[in-house]
């Protein structure tokens, strides 16, 4: 299993503090927020490989960052890869979906693999989804609970059919009859992973994975997992002050 992690924005809509640091890096309760996902991540036997997209202008710190997870990573046996996809601003940014295709385009992936952002903290553990992902074989994404109308229109809203799967994903719009959505981390199967440059190709090709997973349960079947839990989106400046606020009072999991 691969770990394809998402880390080449440039933030600014929390300028000035990602100015100079990637969001990824922003310190919450002693560590990076990228550190969070990583301590789950490196206790999933399964997985091989973690490769971190980055930009020109953060390539830097994500190898310095990098260099500190090194012992761990070895002990655990997983290889890991910093990738720089060349942007220097935001203008010239190839975003989520562009990051994707030019990492799967340079290493083929075959195996099963985690897409995520990484801009989130999960106050849960990943390990009940990555057994059903590995034993399954399906493509997998997370539904979390929300209920509030005002958060609903900011997150991927999902329509979840009687078996589970997931009939549609609506991406940022309010959609009354649902109250699960779906976090930025998805559990894809090569044939998924085989899609994103036709899904690129499209006129309508929005930027964001979840616009791909709308277009991917049309034509390879999703399923989701319900979870008891929350996750924090440093997304604002206001979030990250937040997230800040939860985690240095309460344990993460």
């Amino acid at each position: 299993m691969i770990a394809l992690l998402l880390c080449a924005g440039f933030a600014t809509r929390m300028y000035p503090i990602t100015k100079n640091c990637p969001k990824a890096l922003l310190v919450i309760a002693g560590k990076p927020v990228l550190d969070y996902l990583m301590h789950q991540l490196v206790l999933l036997p399964e997985l091989d490989s973690i490769f971190v997209v980055t930009n020109e202008l953060f390539y830097k710190e994500f190898s310095d960052w990098e260099k500190r997870w090194s012992n761990e990573l070895k002990k655990s046996g997983i290889k890991i890869q910093i990738i720089n996809d060349g942007a220097t601003t935001n203008d010239n940014r190839l975003g989520a979906i562009g990051d994707m295709a030019l990492v799967l385009k340079s290493f083929k992936f075959k195996e099963p693999t985690i897409v995520a952002a990484c801009d989130n903290i999960y106050l849960f553990s990943l390990r009940q989804v990555t057994d059903e992902f590995i034993n399954g074989g399906s493509n997998i994404v997370i539904a979390l609970r929300e209920t509030t109308d005002k958060k609903k229109g900011k997150k991927g809203l999902l329509e979840i059919g009687k078996d589970g799967r997931v009939l549609r994903l609506f991406e940022k719009t309010t959609f009354r009859s649902s109250g699960w959505f779906c976090p930025p981390i998805y559990f894809l199967q090569p044939n998924a992973l085989k899609l994103v440059d036709k899904y690129r190709d499209k006129p309508y090709a929005g930027d964001s994975p979840g616009h791909f997973i709308s277009y991917l349960v049309e034509r390879e079947p999703v399923f989701a997992i319900k979870i008891k839990g929350m996750r924090l989106d440093i997304g604002t400046i206001e979030s990250y002050e937040d997230a800040k606020s939860i985690l240095s009072q309460e344990p993460l999991i």
